[in-house]
């Protein structure tokens, strides 16, 4: 499906497809997009449409820059003013209230370092800035990370069809496994940091029981 999209807009006019290397960031995560369509082959196609000369170098940087900017800070209002209710009504069996918790903690512990680290795959660009607000991350603090994020990748994804010229699409394709990568590999930081969180807690309660049975026993 990836492909026919991006040769569909390879077949549009250069000014409607900058539109679109402006609307597919905004929309990964205001309206989470990203599950089905990452915003970088977008990005990419603007990238060797300017290659092409057939668009400015920078003005796809810009527009590629403020769309991820903007609809990231979408969605942290989103999450921010829904997020919590939307998760409430969310079956049990698949997010649990625990988890939720957990995933908040993880979120305050690593800051705007989450913002920057999830902007580089698909699936955690459409989560963590609504994550982020229902977090209640000072939106300063995420506001300077999502927006750091944002030109890097903007720069990075631009510029990767810019230089590869007619390869574009087997760098894409290239991009897109490393982005599953990451993706996979934060996957395990969040389950490692979890099963830690359990283990620290039943080891407090374990100590704690331990002392109110030693009180219990000097009584």
């Amino acid at each position: 499906m990836i492909t026919w999209i991006v040769n569909e807009l390879l077949k549009l006019n250069a000014w409607v497809a900058l539109a679109l290397v402006f609307l597919l960031p905004a929309l990964e995560a205001s309206i989470f997009l990203g599950f089905v369509l990452p915003g970088e082959t977008a990005v990419v196609v603007g990238g060797f449409l300017a290659y092409e000369g057939r668009l400015p170098v920078a003005l796809v940087l810009a527009v590629a820059g403020a769309g991820a900017i903007i609809g990231d800070s979408v969605g942290y209002e989103v999450g921010r003013k829904w997020g919590d209710a939307l998760l409430a009504k969310a079956p049990r069996r698949f997010v649990k209230p625990v988890h939720v918790e957990q995933g908040k903690q993880l979120i305050n512990r690593l800051g705007g370092r989450a913002v920057f680290i999830g902007r580089w795959t698909a699936v955690l660009r459409a989560l963590v800035p609504s994550l982020c607000g229902t977090s209640r991350m000072r939106y300063r603090s995420f506001l300077l990370w999502n927006a750091l994020g944002g030109i890097t990748w903007a720069t990075a994804f631009t510029m990767v069809g810019y230089l590869a010229g007619t390869a574009w699409q087997r760098v894409e394709h290239y991009t897109n496994v490393a982005g599953y990568a990451l993706f996979g590999a934060a996957l395990v930081a969040v389950i490692g940091f979890v099963l830690w969180n359990r283990r620290r807690q039943a080891a407090k309660d374990a100590e704690t029981e331990a002392e109110l049975a030693d009180e219990r026993s000097a009584r």
